[in-house]
C-alpha cells in the first residue's frame, strides 16, 4: 500500500511564477482608494509621504500623477483655516473641501471623488459632533452630517464616506440626501471602529486629535470583523488600511528590518483576503508600481 500522499499541493509551489498563477487573492489598482489631505496651504511630510497636505491650488498637480499610475478613486479629507465647537467649516458652501471638489469634479470628471463626512477634524476639541454637557451629543450632530454630506454632494462629491460613530447617521444622510435629490449618491459607511494604537499619524495630518475621550478604527487587526461583514452581507465591503499600519512599516523599513514593498503587499492581500472588495490605503501610489 502507498503510504505516501495522493495529494501533492507542494507541486503549484515550487516557484513564484507558479505561485502567482495559481493565487487565490489579487490585489489590483481598480480595488485601491488613496487618501488625499487638503488644507489652507500645502505641507510634505518626508517620513510619511502619503500623510502629507496639499492646498487646493496644488492638489490638482498630485491628482494628474494619480491618474497618471492609474488609480480611480481618491477619498478627500479637509482641514480647515480656522475651527469652532460646532464644525462649520464641514459644511459651508465655501469649505475647504467644497472648494476641493469644485475643481477637481471639473477638470477630472471620470475620477471617483469620495468624502470623508466627519466633524473630527473642523471642531476645536477635536471630537466627531457636538458637545453637550462634557458628551457628544448624537441627535444634534446628526443634523450637521447631513449637511455636511448634501455640501459635499452638492460640490461635486460621487460618494460620502461618514467616519463618526453616530447612531443613526446613516439613515440621516440617506433622508437628507433624498430629500436634497441625490437619490443615486452611495454612502460608504466606515465607522466600524476600534480601540486602536494605529490611529496616531492620521490625528497629526488632519489636526483633529481629540482633547478628551478616544479616536478608534482599523483593518489589519481586525480582519475577523471584515470577514463576520463579508459573510453576514451581500454589499460591498471596504477597509481602511490606517496611518498607524503604514507608519509602523515605514519605520521598521527605514530600519532595515523589514522589506517594506513585501509587507506592504503580504498586509494588504490579507485585508483583500479576509473579504474586502475595496481598500483605503496610503500605499496606493507605491502599490501600482509594486504591483
Amino acid at each position: 500500500m502507498n503510504a505516501f500522499p495522493a495529494t501533492r499541493l507542494r507541486r503549484l509551489r515550487r516557484s513564484g511564477a507558479l505561485r502567482s498563477l495559481v493565487r487565490e487573492t489579487r490585489l489590483d489598482r481598480a480595488d485601491l482608494v488613496y487618501p488625499l489631505f487638503v488644507g489652507p496651504e500645502s505641507r510634505v511630510n518626508e517620513e510619511l509621504p502619503a500623510l502629507g497636505r496639499f492646498s487646493v491650488d496644488d492638489l490638482s498637480s498630485e491628482v494628474e500623477e494619480l491618474i497618471g499610475l492609474g488609480l480611480s478613486a481618491v477619498i478627500l479629507f479637509g482641514i480647515p483655516e480656522e475651527k469652532d465647537d460646532e464644525g462649520s467649516g464641514a459644511y459651508v458652501s465655501d469649505g475647504i473641501l467644497q472648494r476641493a471638489l469644485r475643481s477637481l469634479r471639473e477638470r477630472y470628471p471620470d475620477l471617483v471623488l469620495v468624502t470623508d463626512v466627519c466633524l473630527c477634524e473642523y471642531t476645536s476639541h477635536g471630537h466627531c459632533g457636538v458637545i453637550e454637557n462634557g458628551e457628544v451629543a448624537n441627535d444634534a450632530t446628526l443634523e450637521l452630517l447631513a449637511r455636511t454630506a448634501v455640501s459635499h454632494v452638492e460640490a461635486g462629491a460621487d460618494v460620502v464616506a461618514p467616519s463618526d460613530m453616530m447612531d443613526g447617521r446613516v439613515a440621516a444622510l440617506r433622508a437628507a440626501l433624498d430629500d436634497a435629490g441625490f437619490a443615486e449618491t452611495p454612502i460608504v459607511s466606515y465607522a466600524a471602529k476600534y480601540a486602536s494604537a494605529f490611529y496616531g499619524p492620521f490625528r497629526e495630518a488632519a489636526e483633529s486629535a481629540p482633547s478628551f475621550g478616544e479616536i478608534v478604527k482599523p483593518a489589519l487587526p481586525n480582519l475577523d470583523v471584515i470577514r463576520a461583514a463579508r459573510e453576514r452581507f451581500d454589499l460591498p465591503v471596504a477597509a481602511y488600511n490606517v496611518s498607524g499600519e503604514y507608519a509602523m512599516v515605514k519605520a521598521a523599513a527605514a530600519r532595515g528590518w523589514l522589506d517594506e514593498r513585501q509587507a506592504a503587499i503580504e498586509s494588504l492581500t490579507a485585508v483583500s483576503r479576509a473579504g474586502a472588495d475595496f481598500v483605503v490605503t496610503y500605499w496606493a501610489k507605491e502599490l501600482v508600481a509594486w504591483l
